[in-house]
């Protein structure tokens, strides 16, 4: 039976990799009841990480989605990838959550992805809890972690368990909340546990964080500052509420610990899921554009019976059609009803609704407001599109996904793999929005875009065996850009005879740095020297010349080009024409000014033992890095730098080379800066 909204909890699980999101998973799963075994997720036997790719690796590399239940609430959880590569899945996922639970190692503690995932949430206002994972390892300081969630990621940390020892003598936990310790039975998988006094010699450090925890919630609100003012403490009531309200509103983070493998602690983040994240009751009404009026706002309240407005999030493949993920914001979507795609502005029918729980699924009739499930039967729909009622059309904003900084050239080895190629690709980019691919102008050579070596290892793996598409593949290619230093003008005339109808078209635009990392057009004609049906192909023509950044290959980004002047033909004068007018003018712009190379930067976080650190900062500073800050106040020391991503393909195996195998590192992308004149031509011969 279907929950009421108030009783559902959307949430995902976010984190940087290998901090332990998936196992997180698996022991809720078990806890909760869904499953009876608990999944491995060094064993490849983890129920959420399904894929054949995901098992064999020991990674998270698409989201996946299950629904369980906890107490009297509705859990649906996506758990998500950690890997930078895969960072579009976060994304999409994010944008349709109510709430997430960050997960942070004991010993690692906030790491690049980390940083990046935490930015996501912020920018999709999504409250969250943190889940310090991994106690029982060597090296697991749990306070340095919460300590970092407020320097690295400007967050407000407050602690509701704190753990009882830690490495190979961690016990258990202390709940601030109720004032009592956890211990939970080895011989039962952690499903039973007491709740006991707490030890005496953690008593006076629980009293304290104790009554941080409560001058931390009296600082929310008035009401709860006057109460604590009043009486110097919170009662148990008006901390539980406090610790709702204020995580809801982004005020603090609840912070919980434990030991997921070792089965410690997940009962009491699930009571935290219920208690303190919000319901899709709780969170602010979303908000859609009417299609015809892009100012016209749309208010959509999570009501069953309201008007419908769903989003897709997400599409696999399936050997019986397209899967697509959807989130229900307002009204019901029902089995066999149709629903109208603003974008294509198609109607098409809803054949099934299922629930999903990894790579299986549970059919249903009804999908309500506040729903995540996964349906059949849309051929059109892709990542970011709206479903409604064609009488009541709205458009829910669209998701935005970084820029692919990596491609490979790839070929097909056999006539019948060239055959196939074309099909498996388009599948998946319309199941990946940051996979592309394309033809390289010049040398005929097919280009396929990612986010990393691993992202396109993959995509190289999935054609093999997925879509049983053999190709060789080229040497991974940094993604460059192009941008313009200085304002400069370009006219172009595209002029052409044939037997019936010429084709004329005139224009003259101006092009100038722009600094939003955005294409921007701007029509300055007056009293009609274009008329108007041709500004929109102007526009595109000259997008496209951005695009394809002409002599070298490379887009062209942060610019602004304005149409100044121009002229047209009553007769020959066509879109087609305009269009390639721009397009030569636009070129012709880029001739008379300069333009720089960019190249894309990533943030790197190397730990390192001290013994090897400056084996490792010798290394960083031949590959053009640039130190931002070293950390030595503990082992291992922390180096974070910013560095070309030319500069570290193939950096794990140096990595280890030079540390014996005991520094890591992670990356993820920084920003686009100018090429070094002196390496311009290394780039583009």
């Amino acid at each position: 039976m279907a929950k009421s909204i108030d009783k559902v909890r959307n949430i995902g699980i976010i984190a940087h990799i290998d901090a332990g999101k998936t196992t997180v998973t698996e022991r809720v799963l078990y806890y909760t009841g869904k499953e009876h075994r608990i999944g491995e997720v060094h064993e490849g036997t983890a129920t959420m990480d399904y894929l054949q790719e995901e098992q064999e690796r020991g990674i998270t590399i698409t989201s996946a989605a299950t629904t369980c239940d906890w107490r009297d609430s509705q859990i649906n959880i996506i758990d998500t990838p950690g890997h930078v590569d895969f960072t579009a899945e976060v994304e999409r996922s994010l944008r349709v959550l109510d709430g997430a639970v960050g997960v942070f190692c004991a010993v690692a503690g906030v790491e690049a992805q980390s940083e990046t995932v935490w930015r996501q949430a912020n920018d999709y206002q999504v409250p969250r809890l943190v889940f310090v994972n991994k106690m029982d390892r060597v090296g697991a300081n749990f306070f340095r972690v919460v300590d970092q969630i407020r320097t690295r990621l400007g967050a407000n940390p407050v602690v509701v368990l704190m753990p009882i020892g830690a490495e190979k003598d961690f016990e258990g936990v202390i709940d601030l909340v109720r004032m009592e310790a956890i211990r939970y039975d080895d011989d039962s998988q952690g499903a039973r546990f007491h709740r006991v006094a707490i030890p005496d010699d953690l008593l006076e450090l629980a009293q304290e964080k104790r009554a941080l925890l409560e001058e931390q919630l009296a600082e929310t609100t008035d009401e709860l500052t006057e109460k604590y003012l009043s009486n110097d403490k919170l009662e148990f009531a008006d901390i539980v509420k406090g610790l709702r309200d204020a995580t809801i509103a982004g005020a603090v983070v609840p912070v919980f610990c434990g030991s997921a493998l070792k089965n410690k602690g997940v009962q009491r983040l699930l009571d935290g899921v219920d208690a303190f994240l919000p319901s899709p009751l709780d969170v602010k009404a979303i908000e859609g554009r009417d299609p015809k009026d892009e100012n016209k706002v749309i208010a959509l309240e999570p009501d069953a019976k309201g008007r419908l407005a769903a989003m897709c999030f997400k599409t696999i493949s399936d050997k019986h059609g397209d899967l697509t993920f959807v989130r229900v914001y307002s009204g019901t979507l029902k089995q066999g009803e149709q629903v109208f795609n603003p974008r294509t502005g198609k109607v098409e029918r809803i054949m099934r609704i299922f629930l999903m729980h990894a790579d299986s699924r549970l059919a249903v009739d009804e999908a309500v407001a506040g729903s995540i499930v996964a349906v059949k039967g849309l051929k059109t729909a892709v990542t970011g599109d709206t479903l409604c009622e064609k009488k009541f059309p709205v458009v829910l904003e669209r998701m935005s996904f970084p820029e692919t900084v990596i491609s490979i050239a790839i070929e097909p080895r056999t006539n019948a793999d060239r055959e196939r190629l074309t099909e498996a690709l388009a599948q998946l980019a319309k199941e990946d929005p940051t996979f592309r691919c394309t033809t390289h102008e010049e040398t005929g050579q097919l280009l396929i875009f990612g986010m990393g070596e691993l992202h396109l290892e993959i995509i190289r793996n999935r054609l093999l065996n997925d879509f049983k598409v053999d190709v060789g593949v080229g040497k991974p290619r940094v993604a460059f850009k192009q941008a313009i230093e200085s304002e400069v003008v370009g006219e172009a005339k595209f002029v052409k005879q044939t037997g019936g109808h010429g084709q004329y078209g005139h224009v003259k635009v101006k092009v100038e740095p722009w600094p939003d990392d955005v294409f921007v057009f701007e029509n300055q004609t007056v009293g009609g020297t274009i008329p108007q049906e041709f500004i929109k192909p102007i526009q595109e023509g000259a997008h496209a010349a951005c695009l394809g950044g002409f002599e070298h290959g490379f887009p062209i980004v942060d610019i602004k080009v304005t149409l100044l002047d121009g002229s047209f033909h009553e007769v020959d004068s066509s879109e087609i024409a305009f269009q390639q007018a721009a397009y030569m003018a636009v070129e012709n712009a880029f001739a008379n000014g300069h333009v720089q190379l960019l190249e894309p930067y990533m943030k790197l976080r190397s730990r390192v033992p001290a013994e090897f650190l400056s084996n490792i900062i010798g290394d960083l500073n031949s590959r053009r890095a640039s130190i931002e800050e070293i950390d030595t106040a503990e082992e291992p020391n922390e180096v974070l730098v910013s560095v070309p991503l030319s500069e570290v393909f193939g950096y794990a195996s140096v990595c280890r080379s030079l540390s014996q195998g005991r520094a890591s590192f992670s990356m993820e992308p920084l920003e686009y800066r100018p090429v070094p004149p002196q390496l311009v031509n290394k780039f583009i011969i």
